[in-house]
């Protein structure tokens, strides 16, 4: 079984801003599988699916950012499953928006979540997959700025970054994530 994590924040008030990009892909996803998110007692909304005859379990940390590292850990102690097939999907200041990368076994390069994730489990040996959107133009402070709603011009383009998570969730799940970092990395897609 793969756990893919979404990062974001509960609650109506951070919807569609570019912090919650993890819960959008996740929410885009399920509804692709056809399966739904119920709450559980990890602290998570978590719905469990099938990609490419693989059983995942998809989560929505409902801890708030911060502290995604204790869902985690509770949902994969749950099914005993071990970092290298946790997939974290999440969103990065230093890509332009659009653009998607898959890493395993890196820091946290600042992003609060992925901190969490990796004090809790111990562990950097997760795959993630970075969605880039980008630093803000104007002097906004990082912290609002992640915390703005998208652009209707981000919206727009949301669209076709939620096919590329998951082509590279699909190719993840089947080939392994070095084959997964080679095709979608390097995608011609992914860098126009």
């Amino acid at each position: 079984m793969f756990l893919v994590v979404g990062l974001g924040n509960p609650g109506d008030k951070y919807h569609l801003t570019r912090h919650n990009i993890g819960f959008i892909f996740l929410d885009y996803l399920a509804d692709r599988l056809r399966i739904h998110f119920s709450g559980t007692k990890w602290q998570a909304d978590a719905a469990k699916g099938v990609i490419d005859n693989q059983q995942i379990l998809l989560l929505k940390p409902q801890t708030f950012m911060n502290l995604s590292g204790h869902a985690v850990v509770a949902a994969a102690s749950f099914y005993k499953i071990s970092p290298e097939k946790i997939i974290v999907i999440h969103d990065d200041l230093d890509m332009p928006f659009g653009k998607i990368k898959v890493l395993v076994n890196r820091g946290s390069g600042g992003h609060n979540g992925i901190r969490s994730i990796i004090s809790q489990l111990g562990s950097q040996e997760f795959i993630r997959i970075k969605a880039g959107i980008g630093r803000p133009v104007d002097a906004i402070p990082i912290e609002r700025y992640v915390l703005t709603k998208m652009t209707d011009n981000e919206l727009q383009t949301l669209q076709k970054i939620t096919e590329r998570v998951s082509d590279a969730l699909r190719h993840i799940v089947r080939e392994g994530v070095n084959v997964a970092m080679n095709k979608i990395n390097s995608s011609a897609k992914n860098n126009d």
